[in-house]
């Protein structure tokens, strides 16, 4: 397995998303996923599924510097106070001491940015992330949250798949030397019955979503967190090691990209994109 490496930061290329996975659904696929070879495990304050997530990996059999673990703050707990606060009871529910990477989730701030900033800094110097970064910012947001931050931001958790370009996001992260997590890769399942993506799979003995994954996975600071209730899929899409595509293969699927390609993009809290 590669790994990105960005600012002390050294994070496994293909990690296992688990939202919307709860109870013992989540136990079980964040079980399997470390079985299966899985070193990277993401989550969020948001997916109800923290405490669930923190006793797979406990009982996953694993030293804690084996698996790099995020989560990441909803924006009710931004600001000075309540996002230390939440972070501390994340970190209970996650049994850990500190977390690999922390994240703002969405840039929706009620309070000035400036403060939430301080706040994930406060938590850094603290000992209780390893790392922090930022999640569905754009461009100016980007550079907004650099212009605050004293310790690096490391990371950009987007949507990313062959339909939408996010050139300029990937510009933005790649000038401060940041990586970029992208989620959703497999389009939520548009990718399985892609022409394009079916016609490259064959050629390599490979399905339509395992090209889509290792399109994101030959690009430089990108790191990609499919998500999955199946065992076997989880195996597929940690598949794709074996392969590689070949720059006209990758042009290919760069052309896929499509000016309504955005997935998500919830109206209360999402922020003014950035053209493609």
């Amino acid at each position: 397995m590669d790994v990105v490496t960005t600012h002390g930061a050294t994070i496994p290329k293909i990690g296992f998303g688990t939202f919307p996975l709860k109870g013992d659904d989540a136990r079980r696929m964040v079980g399997y996923a470390l079985k299966a070879g899985y070193r990277h495990i993401d989550t969020a304050q948001m997916y109800g599924n923290e405490a669930e997530v923190g006793e797979a990996i406990a009982h996953a059999g694993l030293g804690r510097d084996e698996v790099f673990l995020t989560t990441k703050v909803w924006p009710d707990n931004y600001g000075d106070g309540p996002l230390q606060k939440s972070v501390e009871e994340s970190l209970t529910k996650l049994r850990v001491d500190a977390v690999d990477l922390l994240l703002l989730h969405w840039p929706k701030f009620e309070r000035p940015i400036a403060e939430t900033v301080a706040a994930l800094n406060a938590v850094h110097d603290a000992g209780l992330a390893r790392h922090i970064g930022v999640s569905n910012f754009t461009t100016a947001l980007i550079e907004q949250a650099w212009s605050t931050t004293k310790a690096p931001l490391i990371n950009d958790q987007v949507e990313y798949h062959p339909y939408l370009n996010q050139g300029p996001v990937l510009g933005a992260v790649r000038k401060r030397a940041m990586s970029l997590t992208a989620y959703m890769p497999n389009a939520r399942g548009q990718v399985f019955e892609d022409e394009t993506l079916g016609a490259i799979g064959t050629r390599h003995g490979k399905t339509a979503g395992q090209v889509a994954l290792r399109w994101l996975y030959q690009q430089d600071g990108v790191i990609a967190i499919p998500r999955t209730a199946s065992e076997a899929h989880a195996d597929e899409n940690i598949d794709v090691l074996d392969f590689a595509l070949s720059d006209q293969e990758m042009t290919a699927v760069f052309a896929i990209a499509r000016p309504d390609g955005r997935l998500l993009s919830p109206p209360w809290i999402a922020p003014e994109w950035d053209p493609a």
